[in-house]
């Protein structure tokens, strides 16, 4: 920790005077280049004074709180936030006794286990399909774009799509797991396009309400449960996006079951966030306002969980896709806010802007990737062959 941040943890907020509190924020920021009242677009503008000793005093989570309350602007939020992210200052304003406590419940309790599970449906997936109408594009698919070939966001979706049928080489007939199936757009599409037959699980009452009225007539049944109350065998499983939320104490469970639910020739893909260090709790900001109760895996936790229970056959990493995918998303979005419901107020418009801006920036400096994995039971027969 710098001797400027050491020095921040030993204050509290009232008794920050405010023009000592902006020297050391200003001096924080600087190494990043970013400015306040500057004139580049990634710098911040400041309309309440009481900023500097509320980020001082509360880190990188006062940090967001103040922009969705309206106390600071940048023209440019997600090159502003990437640049923070590229200097590491929301581990230099973090306060240390905050950031211990945090640790320390993240591995006393299990966060994903029980009624727990649950809140981040609840909470995020729950909020409307009218917002992830507006935001995701003409598939309600709400995980990275593949952008190899594409221009669009939806040939990206597309894309993506057909490159994990190809991994997966789908078959007609084969029967297949979506473990955390969303909206079940990526069920249809392999039940139209590839003939399969298909279940997907979610805890999600509105995906789950969605999933049924777009396959009605398709051999696909969506389940509002959690995976681990499957108990058929299935030649292929997939996971996109789910992965996220399923917690560190429950990998290995995880790898377990999908394990035994799979057919001994039949092979998994992962596709998951992941992080570059492990660790056991996510940024604090998107824990409260986003996503409860989530963690990005690292590759060591994941190879950790499925070691001797699947070969790996492929790791395919494509993480830049997502800051491009995330800035599809925030234009689509900002487009659309004037016809969404009131309820998606000028607060909530904010948080959300706050929080595909922060995911931008994560992508953009390398903090966060994209992982695909291809996992087999037994090792396929002769070997797999990567597609790309």
């Amino acid at each position: 920790m710098s001797g400027v941040a050491r020095e921040v943890t030993l204050r509290t907020n009232s008794a920050l005077p405010d023009s000592w509190a902006r020297r050391r924020v200003e001096a924080l920021l600087r190494p990043a280049g970013v400015a306040v009242g500057g004139y580049a677009p990634h710098d911040i503008d400041v309309h309440n004074a009481a900023f500097f000793r509320r980020v001082l005093a509360g880190g990188s989570l006062a940090f967001g709180e103040t922009y969705v309350d309206g106390w600071w602007d940048a023209r440019q939020l997600d090159d502003c936030l990437s640049r923070l992210l590229a200097a590491e200052l929301d581990m230099k304003v973090e306060i240390l006794s905050a950031r211990v406590r945090r640790e320390f419940v993240a591995r006393l309790r299990n966060a994903q286990a029980g009624l727990r599970r649950m809140r981040v449906a609840e909470v995020h997936y729950d909020l409307g399909n009218d917002l992830y109408a507006a935001m995701l594009g003409a598939r309600l698919v709400y995980s990275c774009g593949y952008w190899a070939q594409a221009e669009t966001l939806d040939d990206a979706q597309l894309a993506k799509l057909d490159l994990i049928a190809r991994k997966l080489d789908l078959q007609p007939g084969m029967r297949v797991l979506d473990v955390g199936c969303g909206w079940g757009e990526a069920l249809k599409y392999f039940a139209v396009r590839y003939g399969i037959t298909g279940v997907g699980v979610t805890i999600s009452r509105q995906q789950a309400e969605y999933g049924e009225q777009i396959c009605k007539g398709l051999p696909v049944t969506i389940k509002l449960c959690d995976y681990r109350e499957v108990g058929a065998k299935f030649d292929r499983v997939f996971s996109i996006g789910m992965f996220e939320h399923v917690g560190y104490r429950n990998y290995a469970e995880y790898f377990a079951t999908v394990r035994d639910r799979l057919e001994p020739d039949g092979l998994l893909l992962l596709h998951s966030i992941g992080s570059n260090v492990s660790t056991h709790r996510t940024d604090p900001w998107i824990e409260r306002y986003i996503f409860p109760n989530s963690m990005l895996p690292s590759a060591t936790q994941i190879t950790h969980a499925f070691e001797g229970r699947f070969v790996l056959e492929d790791w395919h990493s494509f993480g830049p896709d997502y800051d491009r995918t995330l800035r599809a998303w925030r234009a689509n979005i900002e487009e659309a806010w004037s016809c969404l419901p009131a309820r998606y107020d000028e607060r909530f418009r904010r948080m959300w802007r706050y929080y595909l801006s922060a995911s931008m920036a994560a992508f953009r400096v390398r903090q966060a990737q994209l992982w695909q994995l291809v996992l087999s039971p037994n090792g396929v027969p002769g070997g797999y062959r990567s597609v790309r």
